[in-house]
């Protein structure tokens, strides 16, 4: 995992797209129909949708557009049909790359990402081309700015919650879960005092590939234009990171 902080993609996206509250509102009601959809409109037994309906809240979603998410998902609401599905191909120089999208026009989707992914010299593959390359994970992030966070103390309160492992990087605690246990972690951290910058089930790439500053640039091109994309929930890559 060293070399490719997620955190880092984390920060570089939502800093791009503060500017565009729509388009993030609207991710955000695909996250919480998906997760509702998937295990019920209660958030107090569905740990998905706690986690989906927190973020939009941090973003500021007003609570009405969560509640009709919601009751999109769980057939109290007319609305528009939502399909998950994922897209797997290759970047500029190789890199691995999977996007998971929700939309209600799949061939309008498939022919977006197709072209985004032509345009900066990538190509799509099948499924299973790349995502062998990944392990699904439970991630946190938990920042400490002002060096007030005990590393070893955390670590282990971290490690006895159920976490399988800590990277610690400049003031940056990412802590890696199986993903079945990221929510009772989550509680146990919070419940220890500890505030979560991020937490979600994830995609890590079992090892990254570093590229040319030109294809770097075409790979930062295509990463721009799919997050574009009001269809795409999440990207997942193994370039490497480095600042």
């Amino acid at each position: 995992m060293a070399g490719h902080s997620k955190w880092k993609n984390i920060q570089r996206r939502k800093n791009a797209q503060d500017a565009k509250k729509g388009k993030i509102f609207m991710r955000h009601a695909k996250d919480i129909y998906t997760a509702a959809k998937q295990g019920g409109g209660d958030i107090t037994t569905n740990p998905s949708l706690r986690l989906a309906v927190d973020k939009a809240k941090a973003d500021n979603m007003p609570n009405d557009n969560i509640d009709r998410a919601i009751k999109k998902a769980t057939g109290t609401l007319d609305g528009a049909s939502f399909e998950e599905l994922t897209y797997e191909g290759y970047g500029p120089g190789g890199v691995a790359v999977i996007v998971h999208v929700l939309t209600d026009n799949k061939n309008r989707t498939a022919a977006d990402i197709r072209h985004a992914f032509k345009k900066n010299n990538g190509n799509l593959g099948e499924n299973g081309s790349v995502s062998f390359m990944f392990d699904r994970k439970g991630y946190i992030v938990i920042t400490d700015e002002q060096g007030e966070i005990d590393e070893d103390e955390l670590t282990l309160e971290a490690l006895e919650a159920g976490a399988e492992d800590i990277e610690v990087d400049d003031g940056m605690f990412e802590i890696f879960t199986a993903p079945e246990d990221l929510q009772a972690v989550v509680d146990q951290l919070n419940k220890a005092g500890y505030s979560i910058a991020d937490s979600e089930v994830t995609l890590i790439p079992q090892t990254t590939t570093s590229l040319s500053e030109e294809d770097v640039s075409h790979m930062m091109n295509l990463i721009e234009t799919l997050e574009e994309n009001e269809d795409v929930q999440d990207i997942h890559h193994n370039l490497e990171v480095t600042e």
